[in-house]
């Protein structure tokens, strides 16, 4: 199984869209292809990031600019983490127990990383390094509500990190001040984690960044997500000109 899909490598665009939990997919050398948790679990927010990967492509398409796909569950192992992180691979998540996980050891994390997670992280890497221009904008999604936890109020969070905020600030505020959404300032998570894929691919080269997450529930049809998109992309091209004209 290919760790990743590389849409559009031959668009002019300066932007790069990574869309770092697009699948579900578990591979059939891992656990035979089950991590033992039933197909509800696989198509909830825990094993992928739900309409992201449908939102990625549009945005990278209405940006003229490539897209950059994982192709594996987070749950098998997590791009978006560390290679040290301690939940690179999950073992309980959302109140959900991973069977697979639950023991799993070094050699299969090991072989997780050399087969998955690396592969990943070096295509990604390699399209950023296309033109010394590159602009990074990270697509994921959020559940409206974790067990047990308070309804989510944002329709979208813009993420970013202390180290580099410029892109980020630029687009919250159109998208406050035009759009009329709920918009997250750093929420539902906080942007800045050492190791996650905004810090290896962008803060670490100084490249303009930011991270977008739209409330799944809003992006999981095309319909969501080609409207999410055609919002979207001029804002982004707005806020990019406000900050590096």
């Amino acid at each position: 199984m290919d760790a990743y899909q590389i849409i559009g490598s031959d668009r002019g665009g300066r932007w790069l869209v990574t869309c770092d939990h697009a699948s579900n997919r578990v591979p059939d050398w891992v656990g035979a292809g089950s991590l033992g948790i039933g197909p509800e679990d696989m198509a909830r927010h825990i094993a992928y990031d739900v309409g992201a990967a449908g939102l990625a492509l549009r945005l990278a398409e209405a940006l003229d600019s490539p897209c950059i796909l994982s192709d594996f569950s987070r749950l098998v192992i997590d791009p978006n983490r560390g290679e040290d992180d301690p939940t690179l691979v999950m073992k309980l998540y959302d109140g959900t127990i991973i069977p697979a996980n639950r023991h799993v050891g070094a050699a299969e994390v090991e072989e997780r990383l050399d087969r998955l997670y690396r592969p990943y992280h070096a295509a990604l890497a390699e399209v950023a390094g296309r033109r010394p221009d590159t602009v990074i904008v990270a697509v994921h999604s959020f559940t409206p509500c974790l067990k047990g936890r308070a309804p989510r109020p944002w329709q979208v969070g813009i993420l970013h990190s202390h180290l580099d905020e410029r892109l980020s600030r630029a687009l919250i505020d159109r998208l406050r001040a035009n759009t009329g959404l709920c918009v997250g300032d750093n929420e539902p998570y906080a942007g800045h984690l050492p190791g996650d894929a905004i810090d290896r691919h962008a803060l670490r080269q100084g490249r303009l960044n930011t991270l977008v997450e739209v409330r799944n529930d809003l992006i999981r049809d095309e319909a969501g997500q080609a409207a999410w998109a055609l919002l979207l992309a001029p804002v982004l091209r707005d806020a990019l000109g406000a900050v590096d004209p």
